[in-house]
C-alpha cells in the first residue's frame, strides 16, 4: 500500500486497562476514599494522545467482555481512535491500574493484570489490513515481556516494514510487569536485568524511533552509564533516540552520538509543578509523534512532546490530561502565569470545550423541569400530586416518540419529581438530557435543595447538564446582579469542578424592558465574571438584531461555547414561529427547549381524569413534532 493510500498514521499495540487514581492527594492509597476512572495503558493513552492531537490512530489490544472493556471501546470511539484492532477476549477480564498521589515524588500504584485480557493478545489477533493501512506502529516494552504478546508485537513490525511503515518503540518498562519486582512496587521505575536488556536489544535494530527515559535507555542498552547506553543503542540501530529528561526536557539524536551527551537537539522546555508523573510519558510520546509523524522539525516535536508532558504532570489522570491541538497551541502561543497548569482558567476552559464527550450541533428539547407550575395544576389535591412523577414518565415517552431514535433530541427533567422520568430518558439512545439546580422562581438566586452544590452534583450521571435559571435584568440594582453572579459562578465552578456541562438560563423580561441589546449586555456582564457556560438558553427576541447583538457577544467571548437554546415560555405554537425565524438568524441559536407550551394541557386533562395515558402522550408528541418540524423547516417555511 501506498503512502498516499494509508488511511491512519499509528496504530498503538498492548496494554490497554482502566485507570482508577485516588481523588484524595496527598495520602496513602491505603487511605483514599474515592476514584477517578479512565482509560489507561501505555499505548492507550497514545492512541488517544495521537487522536487529540490530529493524527488519525488505531489501537491493537484485547479487552474483556465486560463494563470495563466495553468502557474503553466506547471512550476510544468518542476519542475519535480507530477500534476495529481491538479484540474482545471472552475469557479474560479488563485489566486495572489503581493509584494513588503520595506527594510529588511518590505515586503508589497496584496493577490488576494476572491473566489479564490484553496480555492474552498473540499473532492471531494481529490484522495485516489493519497494519498495512497505518505509516507506523508503536510497540511498548511491557509487551515483550511474555512470549505471546512478544510473538504478536514482532508480527506487527514484520507487515509494517513489509507495507512502508515505520515502528516506533517506547520502550515503557515497568520492572514488576517483567516479574522483577513484588505487586506493591508498580511505581518502581528501574531494576537492572541481563536478561530484560538482552531480550529488548534484539528489537532495537528494527525501529525507526526510540524513546525511553534515563532509566528506559538503560535497560535497553544493558549498560550502566548513559553515554554507553545511547552509544549501544546506537551500535544496534539507525533511528532516531529520544532521551527523555523529566523537566529538563528531551534531547534527540540522529546519526552518531558523540562524547558529549548535550550534543542532540533539544526541545524548549517547560518547568511546572508535578502533580502526578504517571501519564507525563505517553503524553510526551503523543506530541513528538504529532511532529514527527508529520514531517516537522524535531526541534518542533522536541517542543510539542514538552508542552504535552508538562500538561500531563500539572493533572492528575493519564489520557484525559492529554491536550488537543488546540490547547497545545494556545499554551505555546499564549504561555501561562501558572507553575500548576491545572489552575489555569483559560488553559482548562480550552481543554474542557476541546474534550467534550460529544458533539451536539442541535438540540429540540422538551422541558419539563418544572415544579412549581406542575404542582399548581395539581391544586393540592394530594392524589394529583402523587401521580405527577408518572405523568412525567408519559413526557419521555412522547419525546422519544418524536426522536424515534434519532440525534439532536432531548429533555430538561427535575430530580423532584421526575426521579423515574430521568431514568426512562437514560435509555433513549442519544438523549441530550439536562437538570435543573435552582429553587423554582428564586431571585435573588438559590439552589433547591440546600446550597451545598458539590455534594450534590457529584451523584449526576456523567451526561447530564446542569441547569441553572437565573431571573438577571442588566438594569438590575447593581448588589443584586452582584448575588445573581457569585451564586451562578457557584454553580459553574461546581460544574467544572466535577466535569459535567452547565447551562445557564437567563431571563431577563420578567424584570425589566427587553431592547435590542438587553440581553447582549446582560451576557457581557456575565463573560466579565468569568462564566463560560457550554449553553445559553435565552427568552426568544423581538427582532434579529437583538440576536446579532447575542450572536456578537457569544461569537467575541467564547467561540466554544456549544450554542443558545430558545425558551418558550408557555407562548403559543404560532407566537414560536416567529420567535423561531428570527432566532434561526444567527449561527449561535442551536434549538429550543420548550415546556409548557407542549405539556400543560395535556397535563390539565391527565390529571382531570379526562384523557387516559396514550392520549396524553399522543397530544403531548402532536405538539412537540409541530415545534420540531418548525425548527427544522427553511427559514422561509418559518417566516411565512
Amino acid at each position: 500500500m501506498s503512502e498516499t493510500q494509508k488511511t491512519l498514521d499509528i496504530v498503538a499495540i498492548g496494554r490497554a486497562s482502566v485507570d482508577l487514581y485516588g481523588q484524595q492527594i496527598g495520602t496513602r492509597l491505603e487511605d483514599v476514599a474515592s476514584f477517578a476512572k479512565s482509560v489507561g495503558g501505555c499505548p492507550t493513552n497514545i492512541a488517544v494522545g495521537t487522536a487529540r492531537l490530529g493524527l488519525k490512530s488505531a489501537l491493537l489490544t484485547r479487552v474483556g467482555n465486560e463494563q470495563m472493556g466495553r468502557f474503553i471501546r466506547e471512550q476510544l470511539a468518542r476519542e475519535g481512535v480507530e477500534t476495529k484492532g481491538i479484540v474482545t477476549d471472552p475469557e479474560r477480564l479488563t485489566a486495572l491500574a489503581i493509584l494513588s498521589v503520595e506527594s510529588d515524588k511518590s505515586f503508589p500504584l497496584l496493577f490488576y493484570r494476572d491473566n489479564c485480557a490484553d496480555n492474552a493478545l498473540c499473532e492471531d489477533d494481529v490484522d495485516e489490513a489493519l497494519i498495512a493501512s497505518s505509516r507506523a506502529v508503536l510497540v511498548t516494552g511491557t509487551h515483550f515481556s511474555k512470549p505471546n504478546t512478544d510473538a504478536a508485537q514482532r508480527k506487527a513490525m514484520r507487515l509494517a516494514k513489509a507495507s512502508g511503515g515505520r515502528i516506533v518503540l517506547d520502550i515503557d518498562y515497568r520492572p514488576n510487569l517483567w516479574g522483577l519486582a513484588g505487586h506493591d512496587a508498580g511505581d518502581n521505575r528501574y531494576i537492572a536485568s541481563a536478561a530484560v536488556s538482552d531480550h529488548m536489544k534484539t528489537v532495537l535494530a528494527d525501529c525507526d524511533l526510540i524513546v525511553g527515559t534515563e532509566e528506559e535507555v538503560l535497560i535497553a542498552s544493558g549498560e550502566d552509564d548513559l553515554l554507553a547506553a545511547l552509544k549501544t543503542i546506537r551500535a544496534l540501530s539507525k533511528a532516531t533516540i529520544v532521551l527523555k529528561r523529566g523537566p529538563m526536557g528531551c534531547i534527540v539524536y540522529d546519526g552518531a552520538i558523540s562524547d558529549d551527551l548535550e550534543d542532540g537537539i533539544v526541545g524548549r522546555g517547560f518547568p511546572i509543578e508535578v502533580y502526578n508523573v504517571l501519564g507525563a510519558g505517553d503524553a510526551f510520546m503523543s506530541g513528538f509523534l504529532r511532529g514527527w509523524l508529520r514531517g516537522e522539525p524535531h526541534e518542533t516535536a522536541a517542543t510539542w512532546a514538552n508542552a504535552c508532558g508538562a500538561f500531563a504532570v500539572s493533572r492528575l489522570l493519564c489520557a484525559p490530561e492529554i491536550p488537543t491541538f488546540t490547547e497545545l497551541q494556545f499554551f505555546l502561543e499564549h504561555g501561562s502565569p501558572e507553575r500548576a497548569l491545572r489552575k489555569d482558567a483559560a488553559i482548562n476552559h480550552v481543554h474542557w470545550a476541546t474534550t467534550r464527550r460529544r458533539e451536539i450541533p442541535q438540540v429540540m428539547a422538551l422541558a419539563f423541569d418544572h415544579r412549581m407550575q406542575v404542582e399548581d395544576l395539581a391544586e393540592g389535591d394530594a392524589d394529583k400530586l402523587s401521580r405527577i412523577p408518572a405523568f412525567k414518565v408519559l413526557a419521555v415517552e412522547a419525546a422519544t416518540r418524536v426522536a424515534d431514535g434519532r440525534s439532536g433530541f432531548g429533555m430538561l427533567l427535575d430530580d423532584k419529581h421526575g426521579r423515574e422520568a430521568l431514568f426512562a430518558a437514560a435509555k433513549a439512545p442519544g438523549f441530550w438530557i439536562g437538570k435543573p439546580i435552582e429553587d423554582p422562581g428564586s431571585r435573588p438566586l438559590r439552589f433547591e435543595f440546600g446550597q451545598d452544590l458539590g455534594s450534590r452534583l457529584i451523584d449526576w450521571p456523567v451526561d447530564h447538564c446542569v441547569k441553572v435559571l437565573c431571573f438577571y435584568h442588566p438594569d438590575d440594582p447593581a448588589e443584586l446582579k452582584a448575588t445573581q453572579i457569585d451564586k451562578l459562578r457557584q454553580a459553574y465552578e461546581a460544574a467544572r469542578k466535577i466535569g459535567r456541562e452547565i447551562l445557564i438560563e437567563i431571563i431577563a423580561g420578567k424584570n425589566g424592558k427587553l431592547g435590542d441589546d438587553t440581553i447582549a449586555r446582560a451576557l457581557t456582564e456575565l463573560y466579565d465574571a468569568g462564566l463560560k457556560p457550554d449553553w445559553w438558553k435565552l427568552e426568544p427576541q423581538a427582532s434579529t438584531a437583538a440576536w446579532e447583538a447575542i450572536d456578537r457577544v457569544i461569537a467575541s467571548r467564547d467561540p466554544f461555547c456549544r450554542g443558545v437554546m430558545l425558551l418558550g415560555l408557555e407562548a403559543s405554537i404560532e407566537s414560536l414561529a416567529e420567535g423561531f425565524a428570527a432566532a434561526k438568524s444567527v449561527s449561535s441559536v442551536k434549538g429550543f427547549a420548550v415546556g409548557r407550551t407542549i405539556w400543560v394541557d395535556a397535563a390539565r386533562k391527565w390529571l382531570a381524569g379526562e384523557i387516559d395515558d396514550e392520549a396524553a402522550v399522543a397530544d403531548m408528541a402532536g405538539r412537540f413534532r409541530q415545534l420540531t418540524d418548525l425548527w427544522s423547516a427553511p427559514k422561509k417555511t418559518l417566516a411565512a
